[in-house]
């Protein structure tokens, strides 16, 4: 029954593409590559073509965050998965507290728990679907939680632990461009670039404070064992320079780069944040106007601009709903598949048209309709 269901062109978005990560890649940044395919692509990354591309990439996400002086903007190959290990490396000093209230918190608290050098960190968990909050502990160096919580589309406002001297470490994979943030509100601002930014994977990319940065040198400095490829402190040296320690992929540069630049030429995080908000605005206004769907993360204050997960009544199956809309071009509304429930999961990162959720949601209504 399913994929015999056609859903009429007409109520169809503009472009069906609605994954969480990777997400959807505008075309402007993919011509961008092509236009250096042959000054770019192939060559040594360590002329200054490439250096020029990473240069252009740390300055324009400069501006965009609004970094103070003393800020800067570190880059490096492995993807914000990466990044956790290099956060036992070269961050946590000795121990760390941490929010755990979905799929990748958890995963950083594990690779927290196995290190050795470190000792057990103090981890605040909620039921997925809700968010704890820190508090303050006065042996706690490294204060650490997702922004955004892709897997089940919770959100938290950054910002300090008050009367905490430890630093604020935030994963913003999901988060960083379409989330409003504050740089005076943490230290550590580390995301990937498949999700915001449209891009492919395998690069993180870190923003970090004058404290962040005497930290990573204070701990190579300490002698500690870090591997070279986590070493922050490597990669610190590096970026100073607009390059990276191993070679990177410079695709995904340019594609960030572009991306930037869009957001910058447009009015920056605020253009940015405006477009995800009014996605976010138009998905959550709809379930409540229909009776079989309606918000899993039941506090507004808590519902994330930027991954909507939405859940259906028993009598209607999402996942097949899921491959009808897979069959008809609207792809990637599966949830996560470890949370388990009968939702779809929709990206409204700052590329996707506001327009294009709301055809979307008359898709749903439309095939809804049918497979009743």
């Amino acid at each position: 029954m399913a994929t015999t269901v056609k859903i009429p062109d007409e109520l169809k978005p503009g472009d069906g593409r609605f994954g969480s990560g990777p997400s959807k890649v505008r075309h402007q940044q993919v011509a961008a590559v092509e236009r250096r395919w042959q000054s770019h692509l192939g060559t040594s990354h360590r002329q200054a073509t490439i250096k020029d591309e990473v240069g252009r990439l740390r300055k324009g996400l400069t501006s965009f965050f609004g970094l103070p002086d003393g800020y800067e903007v570190v880059l490096g190959n492995g993807g914000a998965t990466a990044f956790w290990e290099i956060a036992v490396f070269g961050l946590i000093r000795d121990r760390s507290q941490h929010l755990a209230f979905g799929e990748f918190g958890a995963k950083f608290v594990s690779s927290v728990k196995k290190a050795p050098h470190l000792k057990d960190p103090t981890v605040i968990e909620s039921e997925p679907g809700d968010a704890p909050s820190f508090r303050a502990e006065s042996d706690v160096d490294v204060y650490a939680a997702p922004q955004n919580e892709t897997s089940t589309g919770v959100a938290i406002p950054v910002k300090r632990v008050s009367s905490a001297d430890g630093l604020m470490v935030w994963d913003a994979t999901s988060a960083a461009g379409g989330l409003p943030v504050n740089p005076a509100d943490f230290d550590v601002y580390y995301f990937a670039p498949q999700k915001a930014f449209g891009s492919d994977g395998g690069l993180w990319l870190a923003l970090m404070s004058p404290a962040a940065l005497d930290r990573a040198r204070e701990i190579k400095e300490s002698g500690r064992y870090i591997p070279p490829f986590l070493d922050l402190q490597t990669a610190i040296d590096n970026s100073v320079k607009d390059q990276t320690y191993n070679t990177p992929a410079i695709s995904t540069i340019i594609m960030t780069a572009e991306q930037v630049d869009w957001f910058n030429e447009n009015g920056g995080l605020p253009f940015a944040t405006s477009r995800s908000a009014a996605s976010a605005d138009a998905l959550y206004g709809w379930t409540e106007k229909v009776e079989y769907a309606s918000p899993y993360v039941s506090d507004p204050e808590k519902r994330s601009a930027v991954v909507g997960t939405i859940d259906f009544v028993e009598s209607v199956d999402a996942a097949e709903v899921a491959k009808v809309l897979r069959a008809n071009g609207i792809v990637d509304t599966d949830p996560y598949r470890k949370l388990g429930r009968n939702q779809l999961r929709i990206a409204m990162f700052p590329s996707i048209e506001p327009a294009d959720i709301e055809a979307l949601t008359a898709c749903i209504d439309y095939v809804v309709g049918e497979l009743a």
